[in-house]
């Protein structure tokens, strides 16, 4: 890639993905917590995307977050709070059925168990590019906002490779990035986001999931990868 001006469009890109990836990542394995999400209020990290802006999920994704975000900007109440506990607790923990788990092997396995076979699949993804989920063992490293973080982490490398100029080394990551959306991420992440928006009563939530979905299409587009047909019922 000798083109400058495809290198800074690349650049751009991967530092747009990179970042929404990450910030999705870290927002969908937290569990609510008062000073966290009144940082991302106060740093208005919802008042645009970095990457994929103009997709329409997107927009109405930030919109809701954006609406969230303007009712709670004085300061989040204790009330904000436990209701989002407790929307969290009933979309993603359950009490006999969880609406909407995080975890991939769930959406595969006729018994939706965990640690399954595309556990293991991630965990040989995340280590052979440097990762290792802090609870290795003790958590499912299929946990979407883990995979989200490990696209996140390709983009950063992908990024290190363009400014060393080592096309090679791009065109590998940018390949690993095809490949593990194509087999992992796109197969089950545009499910969990619709049960998400179909059981979340809060803005916070449903925005979330539709930014999460615009998020993987766009990523989907620019990677030219086709979204698996034989996506969980």
């Amino acid at each position: 890639m000798t083109d400058k001006r495809k290198r800074e469009e690349l650049t751009e890109i991967l530092i747009g993905e990179m970042l929404l990836f990450g910030l999705l990542g870290k927002v969908i394995y937290s569990q609510p917590e008062r000073k966290f999400l009144q940082s991302l209020i106060d740093e208005d990290v919802f008042s645009e995307a970095p990457f994929g802006s103009e997709h329409a999920d997107i927009v109405t994704g930030l919109g809701l977050l954006s609406n969230w975000c303007a009712a709670n900007r004085s300061g989040i109440t204790p009330e904000t709070i436990l209701d989002l506990q407790a929307e969290y607790t009933r979309v993603f923990v359950g009490t006999e059925r969880v609406l909407a788990p995080f975890w991939e092997s769930v959406y595969f396995s006729e018994g939706r168990m965990v640690f399954q076979e595309q556990t293991l699949q991630v965990r040989k993804w995340y280590r052979s590019y440097g990762l290792e989920p802090e609870k290795l063992n003790a958590e499912p490293d299929d946990h979407i906002g883990l995979e989200m973080g490990f696209v996140s982490h390709l983009a950063k490398l992908g990024l290190e490779a363009l400014d060393q100029e080592d096309d090679v080394k791009l065109e590998g990551l940018l390949a690993a990035q095809r490949q593990f959306m194509s087999e992992h991420l796109l197969r089950w992440g545009p499910e969990w986001c619709s049960l998400v928006e179909k059981h979340a009563k809060t803005d916070f939530y449903r925005g979330l999931a539709r930014l999460t979905l615009g998020t993987l299409l766009s990523a989907a587009a620019w990677l030219d990868i086709k979204i698996p047909a034989d996506l969980p019922a």
